[in-house]
């Protein structure tokens, strides 16, 4: 999470925002059109992220209303800019508001953008000649069993007007007129209160006089249990392709026609199929022709509307996800693809390095060839100046056993055709099911772009490790734009009471996993992308967003697949309209078996909050913080946490830095900036031995093993490849601290003292030593399983002074872990019955069986 200022106020959001790319310096001139042709008090928002908000009045426009012009300027480059439409009085600025944010995206080669608005309509208009004020119905929804909205483009007085109005299809009761227009922007709104129940099958149509007709499509209704029992539909969607034939299945049950547009390879105009209506609000056509790698979109009626959208289920895609494309997934295999996954057993075994694609090889001593790229990460023998190992080369060395990568599905804001002057992690999903172009050597070639995705998977197998793939189904990017708003408005989101979109998330909107095609979505995803690209674990973004029924489907449906696929997720406690007992927070871990949650406890209190520069933890200096660090330590098994309700430690990943928030590293310069680089050296080493010595199942951030910096920058979503890549030169640099991260690997590997797999084992073997606040020491009785040793003895001494620590047995002890080295091979034999551990340092010593 990360702070930013959103419309002049501060907000806490989620690093899904896109980057500021393009123009340094944008000129606008935005006409505004009201059919009741009053001005007064209405005035524009305007803002780029990260930036305070403006006014910018409007100055007579006619003869199509009002305009306004103003400029905008940021020196890293601006891709769209924020706008609301609203009315301020003198008491408040903010009095009234047409329609939540909305963004100015399209620029010509000067910066420039002229878009027109209308009263009551949401779209963005770029050519006044689209624009049409003619009188008409906007839509007619069905909200409840008994009730029909209503909504025209112009106001008209129904008591004085010659206006008629007539509804097909089922009797009238009652006619509501609207009559406070200080929230909304429509220009008149009424309902229809009918006197039986309306079907949610049979067709409406409402005709109001110089208005028009228009067929009653689904509104609100569509999110109710009746609307998800009548339309919930368990078959496959999308483009199911065969060489003699492709089906096209999409569902829409809101829509009142559907076509298939068909895009040749040389031209923009699309051929036309009608798509016949099939089961539970489905629409499909079956083409009786080989169309691989043909593009393809869905076009649907919504009441009077025509819209044109992409598969949400497409797994491939044209360039910057444009368009959908239809693809013999059979040719994008690779010689010995059914070869298996590592073997893996249980997830306490799991030790996640997470890594950002374009980080690992950009660096200009990489040594990989194609930086940046899928295929660069999937390169042997890399290797910097100095001849130390790179890439995946390094991370197999390491240890890791499974390589979780940042979002790899496609994501809307870098420019596929230029993706070397642009950076983002990805978490502004745009096509769910197909790989993101931008780590592509050709991302014109929507089928290159999969199997060299499936090249870096088998590479990543073929060393050893498995792949984790980071998910975003909590939000998407641009709700109006988006194929879910598209083919099924208002269905995939919640809604906050007064209709607004639930904002949990911090990024305008949160999706509906609840509903049963939001959670069939999901769950045919993470099939897909398990059998297709044989992912071997899914890392939740933002998870508390989801629902617990559908966290807990997703665990068995992968069980199906594969019972070793780890699910892990940011359990937090999110602001989302959704009961607290339905949440998949950490709260709610008892309720979610085999799936983790990240442990922001043992990560706050070992270096300091997250989101204070300045706060400290146990490494760094703070008092206070051993006893939370002991329950990470634990993973609440034996000391449990007050809310968190963990059962077993594979529930719980312990980590001390991410790709959020500061690295570890910068976070202990900004708490100790006096601190000479040796202190801040054996503090980082110490948090790290901490994460990788605890049960549950420990993560690592990419570098963190020779102390990534990035430079101080906090969220670095998307700056610059000088910030965000990983520096070999400083692997080579800091070669001992790598060495001591991979000795405290393998020594976890050695014993599964160290990954216990119940809580009633830890509970029985491990046990904490009376210390200070400064001190954490505890003894593990290890397992009848061992032959070598038959207990350990951890010690986390965060004293700026050496520590004499009473063993309470004679030797010999073996030291496997001081101030300097780790293993699993002793580094020194003690005999006596005391240790000085080193300052700022952790000891590991282990007691043979044999004596």
């Amino acid at each position: 999470m990360y702070m930013v200022m959103i419309h002049g106020k501060q907000h806490e959001k989620s690093s899904n925002n896109p980057p500021v790319t393009g123009h340094k310096k944008v000129s606008i001139t935005l006409h505004y059109h009201r059919y009741d042709g009053d001005y007064r008090g209405w005035n524009l928002w305007v803002w780029l992220e990260g930036q305070n908000g403006r006014m910018v009045q409007f100055k007579d426009g006619s003869p199509f209303g009002q305009t306004a012009t103003f400029e905008m300027e940021d020196a890293r480059g601006i891709s769209r800019v924020g706008f609301i439409i609203r009315k301020s009085t003198q008491e408040n600025d903010w009095a009234s508001k047409r329609f939540d944010d909305r963004f100015i995206t399209e620029f010509d080669e000067n910066g420039h953008s002229e878009v027109w608005l209308m009263q009551g309509l949401e779209k963005i208009y770029h050519d006044v000649n689209e624009v049409n004020a003619a009188p008409r119905i906007l839509s007619a929804k069905l909200n409840c069993r008994r009730e029909i909205a209503v909504t025209t483009n112009l106001s008209f007085d129904w008591e004085h007007d010659s206006i008629s109005l007539d509804l097909e299809g089922a009797s009238i009761e009652e006619i509501i007129v609207s009559k406070d227009h200080s929230s909304s922007d429509l220009a008149h709104q009424l309902t229809i209160i009918t006197n039986e129940d309306l079907s949610l099958t049979k067709a409406y149509k409402v005709t109001i006089s110089h208005f028009g007709s228009c067929p009653v499509s689904l509104g609100d209704i569509v999110r109710t249990k009746e609307f998800d029992h009548a339309f919930g539909y368990d078959g496959e969607l999308g483009a199911l392709y065969s060489k003699e034939k492709t089906l096209f299945r999409l569902w829409s049950p809101v829509a009142h026609e559907a076509d298939l547009l068909i895009y040749s390879i040389n031209s923009d105009s699309p051929a036309r199929y009608r798509m016949e209506r099939g089961e539970k609000g489905t629409w499909q056509v079956e083409i009786n022709q080989d169309l691989n790698g043909v593009s393809y979109m869905f076009r649907v009626r919504v009441g009077n509307d025509w819209i044109e959208a992409a598969d949400p289920y497409a797994k491939a895609v044209t360039i910057n996800g444009e368009k959908s494309v239809v693809v013999d997934l059979s040719q994008t295999n690779l010689p010995n693809w059914d070869k298996p996954s590592p073997s893996f057993n249980h997830p306490e075994d799991a030790i996640i390095y997470e890594l950002h694609i374009r980080d690992a090889t950009i660096h200009e001593s990489s040594g990989a060839m194609h930086k940046g790229k899928y295929l660069g990460l999937a390169e042997s023998g890399t290797k910097n100046a100095d001849g130390v190992k790179t890439g995946l080369d390094h991370f197999a060395d390491l240890g890791v056993t499974h390589i979780q990568l940042l979002p790899i599905f496609d994501f809307w804001t870098v420019d596929e055709t230029k993706p070397e002057t642009q950076y983002n992690w990805g978490y502004d999903p745009k096509h769910f099911n197909a790989p993101e172009g931008s780590y592509s050597l050709d991302p014109f070639s929507p089928q290159l772009r999969i199997s060299e995705l499936k090249t870096l998977i088998q590479a990543i197998h073929s060393r050893g490790m498995r792949v984790i793939m980071d998910v975003v189904f909590n939000h998407v990017y641009d709700v109006p734009r988006s194929s879910f708003q598209q083919l099924v408005p208002g269905y995939y989101y919640r809604y906050a009471d007064n209709g607004v979109l639930s904002n949990g998330t911090g990024v305008g909107n949160d999706t509906a996993s609840e509903r049963y095609m939001m959670r069939k979505f999901i769950i045919d995803s993470l099939l897909y992308w398990a059998k297709e690209y044989k992912i071997d674990g899914f890392r939740f973004d933002l998870m508390g967003i989801h629902d617990v029924e559908t966290m807990n489907a997703v665990r068995k449906a992968l069980d199906e697949v594969d019972p070793s696929i780890i699910i892990l997720g940011e359990g937090w406690e999110l602001d989302t309209a959704l009961p607290e007992s339905q949440k998949a927070s950490q709260v709610n871990a008892h309720k979610m078996p085999r799936i983790a949650h990240f442990n922001d406890s043992v990560r706050d209190h070992l270096k300091g909050n997250n989101f204070s520069d300045q706060d400290a933890g146990f490494v760094n200096g703070r008092s206070g913080c051993s006893y939370p660090v002991k329950q990470g330590i634990t993973a609440g098994m034996s000391l449990a946490y007050d809310r968190l309700s963990y059962q077993d430690p594979c529930q719980v990943i312990n980590y001390v830095e991410a790709h959020d928030n500061h690295t570890l590293w910068d976070k202990l310069v900004l708490t100790n900036p006096d601190a000479p680089e040796q202190d801040l050296k054996s503090m980082h080493k110490l948090a790290t031995s901490v994460i990788l010595l605890s049960q549950g199942i420990p993560f690592l951030h990419a570098g963190q093993e020779f102390m990534r910096t990035k430079g101080g920058d906090h969220n670095s979503y998307r700056s610059p490849d000088s910030t965000n890549k990983l520096d070999w030169d400083r692997k080579a640099e800091f070669e001992q601290e790598v060495s001591y991260v991979k000795g405290l690997i393998a020594l976890r590997k050695s014993s599964k003292a160290f990954r216990m797999q119940t809580k009633e084992e830890i509970k029985k073997r491990l046990h904490f030593y009376p210390s200070d606040e400064h001190l954490i020491a505890y003894r593990i009785e290890a397992g009848e399983e061992e032959n070598k040793y038959g207990s350990y003895i951890v010690v986390h001494n965060a004293h700026h002074h050496p520590v004499t620590f009473d063993l309470n047995s004679n030797g010999p002890w073996h030291v496997l872990v001081n101030g300097y080295d780790s293993g699993y091979e002793p580094l020194s034999i003690v005999k006596r019955n005391q240790i000085e551990v080193s300052r700022l340092s952790t000891f590991v010593l282990a007691k043979p069986r044999t004596v």
